[in-house]
């Protein structure tokens, strides 16, 4: 099976957390085809297991063990990451430079439900879907400030999360392909 991990605050800037060392790891653990895209923490494989659960563990097991760093690790399949662009929650928008299109991947299923679209009282954000522990938002880059998205992620969502722009998505999904 065609497998991406996403691994959460990989700085590349860290020469441990650099794409050479993170294909290492995961040849080390058995996968094959292994293959980084771009260096934010995000890797294809191919695995025989169907448990993203049982790779998720395995995966998040070697990072501290043979790198000396913690990631939550998210493994999608192909499949998955197929269908969530095919279905396009952006409804054709476009990613740009005053607007970024961003995809939020949950450890687990949300407590509670969110009416979408949500729009915060800043405005700097939507939130256009929500659902399969995945959160689609659109950022507004026109405004002085910082957006409130990550925050509100976390206060939402919890820790357990990690955030990829959906030209990124589309990249790592080609790379599957």
């Amino acid at each position: 099976m065609e497998y991406a991990a996403l691994l959460r605050g990989i700085g590349p800037m860290n020469p441990n957390m650099r794409n050479v060392k993170l294909r290492g790891v995961m040849e080390d653990l058995g996968f094959r085809n292994v293959e980084t895209v771009i260096s934010s923490g995000n890797v294809v494989f191919d695995a025989d297991s169907s448990s993203a659960g049982a790779l998720e563990a395995k995966i998040e097991a070697a990072w501290p063990e043979q790198l000396g760093f913690q990631s939550t690790t998210f493994v999608r399949t192909r499949k998955q990451l197929q269908g969530l662009l095919e279905n396009d929650p952006f409804e054709g928008r476009d990613d740009n430079e005053s607007g970024r299109l961003q995809t939020t991947f949950l450890k687990h299923e949300p407590d509670h439900r969110i009416e979408v679209p949500f729009t915060p009282s800043e405005g700097d954000y939507t939130i256009v879907s929500v659902g399969d522990r995945v959160v689609c938002s659109t950022v507004d880059l026109t405004g002085s400030r910082t957006p409130g998205l990550m925050r509100w992620l976390e206060q939402t969502f919890g820790t357990e999360i990690t955030t990829r722009t959906w030209k990124t998505l589309n990249r790592i999904v080609q790379r599957m392909n």
